[in-house]
């Protein structure tokens, strides 16, 4: 496949895209912040983090925070959770109508205990007739396109099936994690897969699963004839997975990867964003995970996290990833231990949870 294809625009569910790179939802990363730079970073199509049918409905706080938009966000999707056909388009119209949304996608893959147990998430995929039939009655309901994200099956493959009932339905693009429901990271995602159901079904298939480098994205589309690259773990911390993949699609070279000051500079924008957003305390706890993912594999990284850990305030947050990048770049002495950083309060905190599915 001609390299070019990769930044080539594509029409996706009727929406005009500039390029075929996709951001995944992930719960507890893809939030407004996130979105805006991993967009401006050039993915053409950035998904939201899932929302619960129900609690959309029921008018919950947090649900309606999670499905907005920032101003301008175009185009803007949503991803519903649930599993009663009825309730899942009474959600998406609900979001058509507050939110002005250009697609709603039904989740189909995410393999959290707590979703599964629930008959939500990947659980659907046991029921490749319950899909179908979502898939239809959301799109009856809604005068937007919809879309569902899958896995090849529960715990045995079963794609191409998933994919029919799916295309049948009336799907306007399916988007398959080319793993199994019981598959680990260390499981490689089936790309082989993800080719015979690009041949199986006569919608597009968005491609999703070890996608962590620019020429990974490349390489999707050249095996398996995917119309779209979606990518997830990849550009945590990393937005320039994008930028990086469509110059290699371009010019045939990534060019270098981000600097330790171009990471950490990332990273203390990032911070701005989330506290302009969110509010200081929200920011600090979320911004550790995130702070995490942009300092991987810099010298020092590991004592640079327990500092970040420590810190109560976007100041000392500030002043911690300041600190490290004087460090790294010869400035300053040794940096100081994490203890002497902040005092002990609110401990660790939970890292950032990101969606499997």
């Amino acid at each position: 496949m001609d390299r070019h294809v990769l930044a080539s625009p594509i029409v996706l569910a009727g929406l005009t895209l500039e390029n075929r790179l996709v951001s995944a939802p992930m719960a507890g990363v893809s939030d407004r912040p996130f979105r805006r730079l991993v967009r401006e970073a050039g993915a053409a199509l950035v998904f939201p983090e899932m929302v619960s049918d129900k609690a959309l409905l029921m008018g919950n706080r947090k649900t309606r925070d999670l499905a907005a938009p920032y101003p301008g966000e175009k185009p803007f999707p949503v991803q519903l959770l649930g599993r009663d056909p009825q309730t899942l388009a009474d959600a998406a119209l609900k979001a058509v109508e507050c939110f002005g949304v250009d697609l709603v996608d039904i989740n189909m893959g995410c393999p959290v205990p707590k979703v599964v147990s629930n008959g939500e998430g990947a659980a659907l995929l046991k029921e490749p007739t319950l899909c179908g039939r979502i898939i239809e009655r959301v799109r009856r309901a809604v005068p937007v396109p919809v879309t569902c994200k899958m896995r090849l099956g529960w715990d045995r493959p079963r794609g191409t099936e998933l994919a029919r009932v799916a295309a049948d339905a009336g799907a306007a693009f399916i988007t398959f994690h080319a793993r199994l429901r019981t598959d680990s990271y260390a499981v490689p995602a089936r790309w082989t897969a993800l080719a015979e159901i690009v041949q199986a079904v006569p919608v597009p298939i968005v491609g999703n699963g070890d996608v962590l480098e620019p020429e990974d994205a490349l390489r999707m589309l050249d095996e398996t004839g995917c119309a779209a690259v979606m990518v997830a773990r990849g550009c945590r911390g990393n937005p320039w997975i994008f930028s990086r993949a469509l110059r290699l699609a371009r010019r045939g070279d990534p060019g270098p990867p981000p600097s330790a000051r171009e990471r950490i500079s990332a990273a203390l924008r990032h911070l701005e964003m989330l506290a302009a957003d969110k509010g200081e305390r929200r920011a600090v706890l979320e911004m550790r995970g995130h702070g995490s993912w942009y300092i991987k594999g810099l010298p020092g990284a590991a004592a640079a996290r327990a500092r970040l850990m420590k810190a109560r305030t976007v100041e000392e947050m500030r002043w911690t990833l300041t600190f490290y990048l004087d460090t790294l770049e010869g400035r300053r002495g040794d940096a100081p231990a994490a203890e002497d950083l902040a005092p002990a309060g609110e401990g660790d905190g939970p890292e950032c949870p990101t969606s499997r599915g």
